[in-house]
């Protein structure tokens, strides 16, 4: 008789590459017997996946530890045992750090060596204290991992094909905790989404840290392009809706920005960082573009794709930053109108060069900067709502809303859609009259059961 399902907890931070990376974390540890659970009381083993792009990110996981090792203890007096693994980027910054200050963690993880927790897992079960694998392996972590399993319909699915990041922002820790641009082939990743269609997915959403900059090698033996590799997956079975993020403005190539018009199953949203407004800043930041080549590249990315919606990043408060330099980031936004915008104060990340940077900004300074584009941002995205009211839009329903008789999905906007309707429609494309909009979400009401192709429209 089998024994019964070790349990396994997973707590994310984080960004949808972190969700992606905590699916493969318990994918790969199904076979030496975890079963996921919700509940971090029952597990025998929690792993917290780590973000340590945002302020006091290696603070945070340290209070979330004392909460796990509360639950550690109400175990450990009921005969039980509890592993505690720390994964992601403050594990891959912090590495033997953590269990110095941590004793109760058994394991720290890197984000390229994941693949190795069946093992390091076996070895903490085993008696090992304080394991830290935080190198940047020679091999590709993700020939090492389990085929992902096609028993689960999701009918959004994330799927990594890059990672890493070559470029070196002097506020980021990307280069130094998830390592140098990285292509997965494109076999590979073909395998994949096939696998992922086969589950019952009908989008997927391509995950980079600098995904633009894809060039994984094609079955032709020549590195492919993003684009070339979109056209591709286009053509797999019951995928209906493509999407990619987060991409740079240096790796926006023309190929890319046709597909925008010409491929129906590209949807009409791109998310692209411009992080500030004014030259001198950035290049301070190192991003390698000015706001002219930002402004123009956003030209030609409407000129192909009229009604696409733009999402950005933008950090206010980065040293030096002036009165002067902040205008000309509220200008960027207002010629640039974009649906949603992340805006952030500058954090300083230890490691990185802008941490060591003289002219650092009042916090109090930063915050009303913050304050005043946050509501210009929001304007502009109250009004791109607006254009959608009264419009007919094809909504990808994905799950049960938060009402009885409910069901939601997104527009091909990337905005959340409910609307009544029967949970026979999810999975499915359908006909949606947008009747009302708020703040994070749209309401519709549901025309029909049919799938429907985007028009070549404005939104308004």
């Amino acid at each position: 008789m089998a024994p019964p399902p070790k349990k396994l907890h997973i707590k994310t931070f984080g960004c949808q590459m972190n969700s992606y990376d905590s699916e493969r974390m318990a994918e790969a540890l199904g076979p030496s017997g975890y079963a996921l659970t919700s509940d971090m009381a029952e597990a025998d083993l929690v792993i917290l996946n780590t973000c340590h792009i945002r302020e006091k990110a290696a603070e945070k996981v340290y209070s979330e530890l004392g909460r796990v090792r509360a639950v550690k203890a109400r175990r450990s007096s009921l005969g039980l045992d509890t592993k505690i693994a720390v994964a992601g980027c403050v594990a891959q910054a912090e590495g033997a750090a953590i269990v110095e200050r941590a004793r109760v963690v058994d394991l720290v993880v890197g984000p390229q060596s994941y693949h190795r927790l069946p093992e390091l897992i076996a070895e903490a079960e085993g008696g090992r204290r304080g394991i830290v694998a935080t190198e940047f392996p020679a091999e590709d972590k993700f020939a090492h991992l389990p085929e992902r399993p096609v028993n689960r319909t999701r009918t959004s699915a994330f799927l990594t094909v890059q990672e890493g990041c070559d470029k070196f922002c002097t506020f980021c820790v990307v280069p130094y905790t998830r390592g140098a641009e990285f292509s997965r082939p494109v076999a590979a990743i073909l395998a994949e989404a096939l696998r992922l269609a086969g589950a019952g997915s009908r989008e997927l959403t391509l995950l980079g840290q600098n995904v633009n900059a894809y060039h994984g090698l094609g079955p032709d033996g020549a590195p492919w392009s993003l684009a070339k590799l979109i056209k591709r997956l286009a053509q797999v079975p019951d995928i209906e809706r493509l999407r990619y993020t987060t991409s740079h403005p240096r790796d926006m190539d023309d190929d890319l920005i046709q597909l925008h018009a010409d491929e129906p199953k590209l949807m009409p949203y791109l998310h692209l960082p411009f992080q500030a407004g004014s030259d001198r800043i950035l290049a301070a930041m190192n991003r390698k573009h000015t706001v002219r080549d930002y402004a123009e590249l956003i030209g030609r990315i409407r000129k192909a794709r009229p009604d696409i919606a733009l999402s950005t990043d933008i950090i206010v408060g980065f040293p030096g930053e002036t009165d002067a330099d902040f205008e000309a980031t509220l200008e960027l936004v207002r010629a640039t109108r974009f649906a949603q915008a992340f805006s952030f104060k500058y954090s300083a990340r230890p490691g990185t060069p802008a941490a060591d940077m003289a002219g650092q900004v009042p916090d109090a300074v930063a915050r009303m900067r913050l304050l005043t584009l946050q509501a210009l941002i929001d304007s502009h995205a109250r009004a791109f709502v607006q254009g959608t009211i009264g419009r007919k839009l094809p909504v990808l329903f994905e799950r049960k809303g938060r009402k009885p008789g409910q069901i939601a999905g997104r527009s091909p906007y990337h905005q959340p859609v409910h609307g009544d309707g029967p949970e026979r429609l999810i999975g499915q494309i359908v006909e949606v009259d947008i009747v009302a909009g708020g703040p994070n979400s749209l309401t519709g009401v549901i025309k029909s059961g049919f799938a429907w192709r985007e028009p070549r429209q404005a939104a308004g």
